[in-house]
This record gives structure tokens, C-alpha cells and sequence, in this order.
């Protein structure tokens, strides 16, 4: 194994160095272990008095790696959070590991470097995006998520199509530009000149991070140095979110690694249809044309069929129930039942589905006029069956019991 240079000074407790405000590319540190205290979980909070680890903070994942003694035990660091030091008096970034270590050790700490390059991609993408909407559109990203699966921004304005895509252009314009990106916390007398974004009212140190052109935003995020590290930013999903959008971006790798599934399902559709990429669209639609046709068609044949089997039933018969398979519309099962409670008294329904599955069912009274309610409930207290309505028909659903049961139920009513 690699050897480390270990630590010897000790920090005052609660007091973490920040190494990822020195440098983003910080992934291998040294430091001590100020404290370790065990969770309700089962697993342990270590607070160390240098950190690279940055913690879950402005709607960004944290980071994760691994914690190493002089011994060379390992511990796996799941989670990097902030909270409440021990007396109260203030914050502390602590360090969920799969297990306890001693106060005062000194241990060699490694993050995880794709997924901080990852989470660093994303955000700085996020800040050319946000800061192109708000110079060119005048809106505010009031949210902000960035998970392992997802980026997501929230806008407090309404952007078109033709928006996003101009945006997205202007967004890899920016990333291959290579422009710099500085991070740095200003004097309070140079903070008064420099406009920047930011989603509430800040304190204290204050870290502007800035895209000279595109962005100039308070953040406290690790990001990338030059904006060519991004790669490329594709928009994945915009909707209408709470009077504005909300715009999904993926960059760098997941970007392609997203593109490079939607090209493998593209290519799948296209041999499937023995055609090129640019046809597979009106291949689909052509394909949803025909299978509505041959729905309807269906529907039809169904219909006549119903129509001759209800023929077929004596007019006198009280009590008419039918059972169908799983896949019987619902429209045929109402307009059925509806047919047979104009020819019959007592209670008229029809049960779709299989034992293994259960059966979906409509009742209606027939023409002597009883309340369905009366069969819904039997249908509840012998069998728990789901469901409701009015007096006229009931509908619901029956899981776990057979169609003798059922048929011996109603025959007996």
C-alpha cells in the first residue's frame, strides 16, 4: 500500500479545515479525529480537523470514499453531512463511517473522485444554464437538486421549446469556450460592487463563484476550473412546475452515457422497423394508427359477439351474472350489464379476470328496481372484495378466491 504522511497537530474541536474551498482537486488528505460518536443506526459520526469530504449542502449529494489508519484499516465513509457540534455552540461537517475509531488517530482520507468529478460537472453546467436564464429571460432559479441520477433546476418564469434549445446551444457554447472558473470569497467592501445571484439573503464569508461572460453566483459547491472540463450539457426533460418550468440537464459523462442509451434504443426501433433513425417517428405513429384501427375493430367483434350470447339468455331469468377473461374492456362490461338489467329482474354483472389474479366486476340492479349496494357488500364480507357506488350499479375488484365461489355467491341471492 501506498504510504501518507500522518498528521500531528491537533484542531480545536468542532473546527474542520475546509480542503475542498483550497482546491476541488483535492482527493487524498491527512488529518486527526477529533471525535467519534456512535448513531441509532448502528453506524458512527467521525469529526476530523481537516476535511476533503464535502457535505450534503445547497441541494447537492455529498461525497463518499474512504477513511484510512496508520494500521491500514479501512473505513468506508457513506455520507458527509453538517450538523450541531457536541456542546451546540455551532456547526460541525461530520463523516458517517461503517464503524467506530478512536479519537486522536490519525488516518489518510481518499474521496471518491468520479462521483465528486460528476456532482462537479453538473453544478458548474447548472451555473452557465441558470445564468444565461436569468441575464437573457430575467428569471430566478428558485431549486435546485443534484442527486446521483438527476440535475434538476426550477425557474420562476415560463421558457418555450425554441427557449431551451437556444439555451442549450448557448450553454455548449460557453463549455467550449474553455473559459475559467473562479471561486473566491470577497472582502464585504468588494462585495458591494459585485453582482452576483443568489437564492436568499447571505451572511458571513461569502463564496462567489465566477463564469466571466455567463455566470457570477454565490455558491459554496466544489466546481470545475475551466468550463471545457464540463464536457457537453444536454437537456433531458422540461415540464411546467409552479408558474415557471423545471428544466433536467445531465453533463459530461452521464450526458453521454444518457445519449448513448437513447442511441441504443433508437437503433434497436430502427431494426425493428427495418428503417432509418429519421423515419422511426412516423414509423411509431404508423404503428399507433394501425393498432388503434385493429382496437376498435376489436371492440367491435366484441360487441356482436356480447349481443348474440345475450340473445341467447332466456328473458326470464333473474339474476344473470357472466364471467369473461382479464382482458374485457371496461366500456363492454358496463354497456353488457347495462343491456341485461333492461331484460332482467334481481341483479344483473359480469366479472372479468382469473383466480391467480382476481376478477374486476360491474353489478346493476335489474328492472325490478334492488339496490346493487346489497351484492357489493355480500361481495365484502364473504370474499373482502374492493370497491363501491350507487344503488343503481356497484363496481370493485376480488382477489383471492375462486369463480365457483364467486358464481355459488351469486346464484344465491
Amino acid at each position: 500500500m501506498q504510504s501518507h504522511s500522518f498528521c500531528v497537530t491537533i484542531h480545536p474541536m468542532g473546527k474542520t479545515v475546509e480542503l475542498y474551498y483550497e482546491s476541488a482537486y483535492i482527493t487524498e488528505f491527512d488529518a486527526n479525529v477529533l471525535e467519534c460518536r456512535e448513531r441509532e443506526d448502528g453506524k458512527f459520526e467521525a469529526v476530523l480537523d481537516k476535511t476533503a469530504f464535502f457535505p450534503e449542502q445547497g441541494g447537492q449529494t455529498p461525497d463518499f470514499g474512504v477513511l484510512i489508519t496508520q494500521d491500514n484499516e479501512e473505513f468506508t465513509v457513506s455520507y458527509t453531512g453538517i450538523g450541531k457540534t457536541s456542546d451546540g455552540a455551532g456547526d460541525e461537517i461530520y463523516h458517517v463511517i461503517d464503524k467506530s475509531i478512536e479519537a486522536g488517530a490519525c488516518v489518510h482520507g481518499r474521496i471518491d473522485w468520479e462521483h465528486r468529478f460528476s456532482n462537479m460537472q453538473q453544478h458548474t453546467g447548472e451555473h452557465i444554464f441558470s445564468g444565461i436564464v436569468n441575464s437573457k429571460f430575467g428569471y430566478d432559479n428558485v431549486g435546485f437538486h443534484l442527486s446521483d441520477t438527476e440535475v434538476t433546476m426550477d425557474y420562476n418564469g415560463a421558457l418555450s421549446t425554441e427557449d431551451i434549445k437556444e439555451i442549450e446551444k448557448s450553454v455548449n457554447e460557453a463549455i467550449w469556450k474553455n473559459i475559467k472558473v473562479v471561486a473566491s470569497f470577497p472582502s464585504e467592501d468588494e462585495l458591494k460592487y459585485i453582482p452576483y445571484r443568489s437564492k436568499k439573503e447571505l451572511s458571513g464569508a461569502i463564496r462567489i463563484v465566477n463564469i466571466e461572460g455567463y455566470d457570477s453566483c454565490a455558491c459554496c459547491a466544489p466546481h470545475v476550473e475551466r468550463t471545457g472540463e464540463i464536457g457537453f450539457l444536454k437537456v433531458v426533460s422540461v415540464r411546467n412546475y409552479k408558474g415557471g418550468v423545471r428544466v433536467n440537464i445531465l453533463c459530461g459523462k452521464r450526458a453521454l452515457e444518457f445519449l448513448t442509451l437513447g442511441h441504443e434504443i433508437l437503433s434497436g426501433l430502427a431494426a425493428d422497423f427495418t428503417t432509418s433513425f429519421d423515419k422511426v417517428s412516423s414509423s411509431v405513429s404508423r404503428l399507433k394508427d394501425e393498432n388503434a384501427a385493429l382496437k376498435a375493430e376489436l371492440y367491435a367483434e366484441r360487441e356482436k359477439l356480447l349481443k348474440y350470447e345475450l340473445s341467447e339468455i332466456d328473458k326470464d331469468l333473474k339474476n344473470v351474472f357472466l364471467f369473461k377473461s382479464a382482458d374485457t374492456d371496461m366500456n363492454i362490461m358496463r354497456k353488457t350489464v347495462n343491456m341485461l338489467a333492461e331484460e332482467h329482474a334481481g341483479f344483473c354483472g359480469m366479472f372479468a379476470g382469473n383466480d391467480s389474479d382476481g376478477y374486476r366486476y360491474i353489478i346493476a340492479s335489474g328492472k325490478d328496481g334492488g339496490d346493487a349496494r346489497t351484492v357489493a357488500q355480500l361481495l365484502r364480507e364473504k370474499f373482502g372484495a374492493k370497491g363501491g357506488g350507487s344503488d343503481l350499479m356497484v363496481q370493485g375488484s376480488i382477489a383471492g378466491v375462486s369463480l365457483d365461489d364467486i358464481s355459488e355467491c351469486c346464484n344465491n341471492l
